[in-house]
């Protein structure tokens, strides 16, 4: 059922705790972690801790918990230091768009030149 936790999601395991994961911000409805396969120096991904299969979906069924995502995102550009020299926040929906996890989240990327990544 949407909005409760997947036994096949990776991401669902890593708010479970059985996953591991380098975690850097944690609210009652959000998790921030590094990425393990980071594209620039700064590599967050915050996802909701409930299971959405894209950021589409999460805003549909949780405008509050999406808002919540976002904002966090914007933390960790702050606690990352990368928030005066500028940041990106991506959400891929679909294989197409490189989604490779389907349980929704947002990339922070940052603390290099990004103009030229599209």
């Amino acid at each position: 059922m949407a909005g409760e936790p997947q036994a096949d999601c990776l991401f669902c395991k890593i708010v479970a705790g059985e996953v591991p994961a380098t975690i850097v911000r944690e609210t009652e409805t959000t998790v921030a972690f590094r990425d393990i396969n980071p594209q620039a120096p700064t590599h967050v991904l915050v996802i909701p801790k409930v299971h959405y299969a894209n950021a589409l979906e999460l805003a549909a069924a949780e405008p509050v918990i999406a808002g919540d995502v976002l904002r966090e995102a914007g933390k960790v550009a702050g606690d990352e230091k990368v928030d005066a020299t500028g940041y990106r926040i991506v959400f891929n929906t679909g294989p197409g768009a490189g989604q490779t996890v389907f349980h929704a989240h947002a990339h922070v990327l940052g603390g290099r030149d990004l103009q030229r990544l599209v």
